[in-house]
């Protein structure tokens, strides 16, 4: 296992975590749809000059038009939801949330792709919801509309995750990148002047750094997987937890609660126990690899990956 390609992977991550961070300090002052159009806006010239330099010239045409739009649609929907439980929940409270996104994909692998789950990994997927009930204690507080927000992120990506899987080598890369961020920057711009504030060059600025921030995690991560084994550079998406915990209080105030903490600790063993032993799993880091906004986390986050193969024809 190549020391650079750790090396790679926790970088990435690292970049990813701060620039979750940034997205709740941003979500202070101005609104999350503020923020997702200045950072997509960000993105463009940064895909540009990707495009440019890219090796071959890439059909913009998609193969698959309905699941291509479906995975745009839910892209937008994935982004505001992930970046709007940012800013109301603690970060190592949604980073909890978003881990379930692994558990989900192996979930879905049966009714989408014929692939059906060991008694084991059911075992790890209902242990793994629990750890979301240890988290949100629904019958000790009322769920918050975040908590509900960063669900939805996590199972949407895991519907991308094995949608994408099911496309296999007849969709490019590119599309499968460059089209919902045009969808989302569309959306953004119908729905900005219902919430626009006036930025200063500080705001701007940060904007532009959580951009270079998203697309540099994940060439950072593409190349990670690209030479090391996926089966051990999966699971160091959960190290997000430790700057989630380190971040939140130090920038925010954030003390994770017991129950926060529990809970999360159920749903990373339940996460990694899956994605070391169920390949199909690991789709779910492609999207963390291949995100130009932040879900990011989603990846982003929106934290997720499609199969080895598949990222060699990023270039």
């Amino acid at each position: 296992m190549p020391l650079l390609a750790v090396v790679m992977s926790l970088s990435g991550l690292t970049l990813y975590a701060i620039h979750d961070a940034l997205i709740k300090y941003l979500s202070q002052t101005i609104s999350v749809v503020q923020i997702v159009f200045f950072i997509t806006l960000f993105t463009f010239p940064l895909i540009s000059i990707w495009l440019v330099g890219s090796r071959t010239t890439p059909s913009l045409r998609p193969q698959n038009p309905w699941a291509v739009g479906f995975r745009s649609l839910s892209f937008v929907v994935i982004v505001l939801a992930a970046f709007y439980s940012f800013q109301v929940l603690p970060l190592a409270q949604v980073y909890a949330l978003l881990f379930t996104t692994p558990l989900m994909v192996t979930a879905l692998s049966g009714p989408m792709l014929g692939e059906r789950a060991t008694l084991s990994q059911w075992i790890a997927i209902i242990s793994g919801f629990v750890g979301v009930l240890v988290v949100i204690q629904p019958t000790v507080e009322a769920v918050q509309i975040g908590h509900i927000s960063a669900l939805t992120a996590a199972t949407l990506s895991a519907i991308n995750a094995t949608l994408v899987r099911k496309l296999g080598a007849s969709e490019r890369s590119v599309i499968l990148l460059l089209y919902p961020l045009i969808a989302t920057f569309v959306v953004m711009s119908l729905m900005l002047p219902f919430s626009y504030r006036p930025m200063d060059i500080q705001t701007l600025g940060i904007s532009a750094i959580v951009a270079l921030l998203s697309l540099s995690g994940g060439l950072l991560t593409i190349h990670a997987f690209r030479r090391g084994r996926a089966m051990i550079i999966a699971p160091m998406q959960y190290s997000q937890i430790i700057w989630g915990v380190v971040f939140g209080a130090l920038f925010f105030g954030e003390v994770p609660k017991t129950n926060t903490l529990v809970g999360t600790l159920i749903i990373i063993g339940s996460g990694i126990f899956v994605v070391t032993r169920d390949r199909g799993a690991q789709i779910a880091q492609d999207e963390l690899a291949r995100r130009t906004t932040a879900i990011a986390r989603l990846n982003s986050l929106f934290h997720l990956r499609r199969s080895s193969k598949d990222s060699e024809r990023v270039d």
